[in-house]
C-alpha cells in the first residue's frame, strides 16, 4: 500500500494499552510496533505519570463543574451525540463517565435528553432486535474476516477488508483495497500478524478468495498458506452470514458511524477516514456486548510469532504420505482421489480415522479431506 495505513497517535495509544497489561512483553512489542525499547518505555513512562498526555489532547476545561446546571449537562451529551451520531444512549453515558464527567444522569435520562434535543429517531427503538451471542474465552482464539461489500468512490471502488477479534470485538485491520483478491488479502494478514502476533483460527465465507462452494477445489491459495502458518481455518455455512454475526455487526457500525455520512475520493481518503474512526471503535466507544467496556480493554496480542520464513512441513513416521500431483490429485490403493490444485506439489499425510474403512488426509495440522475406501470417493 503506498499510504500508510495507521495513525501515530493511535499506534502510540495502542502501545501503551497493551504494554500497561500485566504480563506484557515490551521487547516483543517494541518490536511489533517498530520502536526501541527506549521509545517505548518514556512513552509508558509519560502515561503511568499523566494517562490523558499521549492518548489525546488534554482540554483546558475543568474537570469538575461544582455549579453545573442540568442545561450544561444537556448540552454535553448533545455535543458527543452529534460528534458520534450513531451512538445511543447506553454509549454516550459511558463515554462521558470515561472522559472523566461528573453527574452523568441515568441511561434513561440520556435518552430523554436524545428525544428533547430532537437527535434520535423515534422509529430507531423498534429496528433493534437483541439476539443471543456467542464467543471465544480468550483473545486470538478466533479471528472473523470479510469483506465489508464496496463503497463506490469518485474515481472507482473501495472494498474495506476487515479482522475482528471474536473475543474482544478488538478491530485488527480496516483497510481501504481496491480488490478482493488474494494477495491483497494476504498482505493484510500479514501486516496484521506482525503486529498483533497470529491467532489459533481465522473464520472466513465461503467466497473467494478464502473458499470455494465448488467440490472440486474447495480450498484455496489462501487456505493452504493460513495452515502452513499453523492458523487453522473454518467456513460458515453458504447463504448464512450470522455465522460471522460480529463481522456484519462491525459493519453495520462502520457504515453508520463512517461510510454512510461520507463521499470519499479515493482510496488514500477512504483509508484517512478509517484510520481516524479505529482509534474511536477500539479504545473509546464502548461496546454493550462487553458491558459496555472498549474492545481495547479485552484485548491483548497473541504471543504466537509471525514467522517470516514458512516452517518446514513434519509428519509423523505412521502416516503414509502422499506428493499431490499437476492436476490436483493423489493415489492410495490403486484409487485416485481429487485433493484440489491449492495443493498441488504439497505433501499430505494420510491417517486412518475412528470410522471403519475412512482414511483422513491432513496438510500440516488440518484435516482436509476423508476417503471412503469401500466407496472409492472423497468425502469433503
Amino acid at each position: 500500500m503506498p499510504w500508510k495505513v495507521e495513525s501515530p497517535m493511535s499506534l502510540r495509544v495502542e502501545f501503551v494499552v497493551f504494554a500497561s497489561q500485566t504480563d506484557a512483553n515490551i521487547s516483543l512489542l517494541c518490536r511489533r510496533f517498530n520502536i526501541s525499547r527506549k521509545t517505548g518505555y518514556k512513552w509508558l513512562a509519560r502515561h503511568r505519570a499523566d494517562p490523558a498526555g499521549i492518548l489525546e489532547d488534554r482540554s483546558r476545561r475543568p474537570r469538575n463543574f461544582p455549579g453545573r446546571t442540568q442545561a450544561a449537562i444537556e448540552d454535553r451529551v448533545a455535543d458527543l451525540r452529534l460528534k458520534h451520531p450513531a451512538w445511543g444512549a447506553r454509549k454516550l453515558k459511558r463515554r462521558l463517565e470515561d472522559l472523566g464527567h461528573r453527574n452523568i444522569p441515568a441511561r434513561s435520562t440520556v435518552n430523554d435528553i436524545l428525544h428533547r434535543r430532537g437527535l434520535i429517531d423515534p422509529q430507531a427503538t423498534g429496528r433493534s432486535v437483541p439476539f443471543k451471542r456467542f464467543e471465544r474465552k480468550t483473545p486470538n482464539e478466533l479471528w472473523q474476516m470479510d469483506f465489508k461489500g464496496y463503497l463506490a468512490t469518485a474515481s472507482g471502488q473501495c472494498h474495506p477488508l476487515t479482522i475482528l477479534d471474536d473475543c474482544s470485538r478488538f478491530n485488527i485491520l480496516l483497510r481501504a483495497c481496491g480488490n478482493q483478491q488474494t494477495q491483497t488479502v494476504r498482505s493484510g494478514l500479514i501486516d496484521a500478524m506482525r503486529q498483533y502476533g497470529m491467532p489459533a483460527c481465522i473464520l472466513a465465507d465461503n467466497g473467494t478468495p478464502w473458499g470455494s462452494c465448488n467440490p472440486q477445489d474447495y480450498w484455496t491459495q489462501l487456505g493452504v498458506w493460513l495452515i502452513r502458518l499453523g492458523v487453522r481455518i473454518i467456513h460458515g455455512r453458504p447463504y448464512h452470514p450470522q455465522t460471522q454475526g460480529k463481522e456484519e455487526r462491525f459493519h453495520r457500525t462502520l457504515k453508520a458511524e463512517v461510510i454512510g455520512t461520507r463521499s470519499p475520493d479515493d482510496l488514500p481518503q477512504c483509508q484517512h477516514l478509517f484510520d481516524q474512526w479505529r482509534p474511536i471503535y477500539n479504545h473509546q466507544r464502548p461496546h454493550q456486548a462487553l458491558n459496555m467496556q472498549t474492545p481495547a480493554s479485552r484485548y491483548r496480542p497473541s504471543p504466537r510469532v509471525y514467522p517470516e520464513t514458512l516452517p518446514a512441513i513434519e509428519y509423523a513416521d505412521q502416516d503414509q504420505v502422499r506428493r499431490v500431483n499437476d492436476v490436483g490429485q493423489i493415489t492410495f490403493k490403486g484409487a485416485v482421489y481429487r485433493m484440489g490444485t491449492a495443493f498441488i506439489g504439497q505433501p499430505v499425510a494420510l491417517r486412518p480415522s475412528s470410522i471403519d474403512g475412512q482414511i483422513n488426509v491432513f496438510y500440516c495440522h488440518q484435516c482436509i479431506a476423508e476417503i471412503d475406501l469401500r466407496q472409492q470417493i472423497r468425502i469433503r
